[in-house]
């Protein structure tokens, strides 16, 4: 009886441990997003704030967009919250994400050594790719498939210089923050989304370049990934943040963020 009555009491402990960890799984959701996301702070910044209105943990992988993509794709996501907008609108129509969603934008600057060499300054990138290949300039690339390094190889190629980037261009296979360190310690020039650049400390003689033109704006998008190749995915509660950011609530938040008083990104939901 004795052993009865404790194999009985074993069982359900058991049980609510079980049911604990279940309900400790339940909430908490995994995004798997860009590193300027990660690295401007944005996510320091509205994550709390989520928090707050959901009850929702949001565990962040920050990666390039190409590789955050890869990672829904194999189901280890459950919400996607990137910029590179043709590859997202491929996700969806290729059966992985639910909805893309406008969420944010701000742009693209081109960063280089105060001095100038390359003399690119100005608003025109194309023309300013022009003079790094035309003078051997070193150019630091992220080369690693995030909406930035797609973005820079629209803009060579646009120049049609895919195959002629100069001497001084090497890919660093890297996220933002590295690639801006990289060039601030070699006085190379870098592709930039400005909320990174706002946030990044170590910027040596490092300044703008180039910025203002159209072609460098840069546009941030939200999707929950498909539970119908991911039977596992969260999609009720991925939905909820989805549903939060692109609220007023959200878009607020969002448009709050300030780092020396300058706002780092701009909402756009609904646009």
């Amino acid at each position: 009886m004795i052993l009865s009555l404790s194999m009985t009491r074993r069982a359900l402990v058991c049980a609510v441990l079980a049911s604990t960890s279940v309900w400790a799984q339940a909430q908490s959701i995994v995004m798997s997003s860009t590193t300027s996301t990660e690295q401007s702070g944005l996510f320091s910044h509205l994550l709390p704030a989520f928090k707050k209105a959901s009850g929702l943990d949001v565990k962040v992988v920050a990666l390039g967009t190409g590789q955050a993509l890869d990672m829904a794709r194999r189901g280890d996501a459950d919400v996607v919250f990137v910029h590179d907008q043709a590859a997202e609108e491929k996700f969806v129509a290729d059966g992985f994400g639910i909805k893309r969603l406008p969420v944010m934008y701000n742009d693209f600057v081109l960063i280089g050594p105060k001095a100038d060499p390359a003399a690119t300054r100005g608003k025109d990138i194309v023309a300013a790719l022009a003079k790094l290949s035309a003078g051997n300039a070193a150019f630091v690339s992220r080369g690693d498939k995030s909406g930035t390094h797609a973005a820079e190889l629209r803009f060579w190629k646009t120049a049609n210089l895919e195959a002629a980037k100069g001497k001084g261009y090497r890919e660093c296979g890297c996220g933002m923050g590295p690639a801006l360190n990289i060039a601030a310690s070699s006085g190379a020039y870098v592709l930039s989304d400005r909320a990174t650049w706002l946030n990044f400390k170590n910027r040596a003689d490092l300044t703008i370049l180039v910025e203002g033109d159209q072609r460098l704006f840069n546009q941030y998008g939200v999707m929950v990934v498909n539970p119908a190749k991911h039977a596992h995915v969260k999609q009720a509660d991925a939905q909820k943040f989805v549903d939060w950011i692109t609220s007023p609530a959200g878009q607020g938040v969002i448009a709050d963020y300030k780092i020396g008083g300058e706002q780092l990104f701009f909402p756009n939901a609904g646009k």
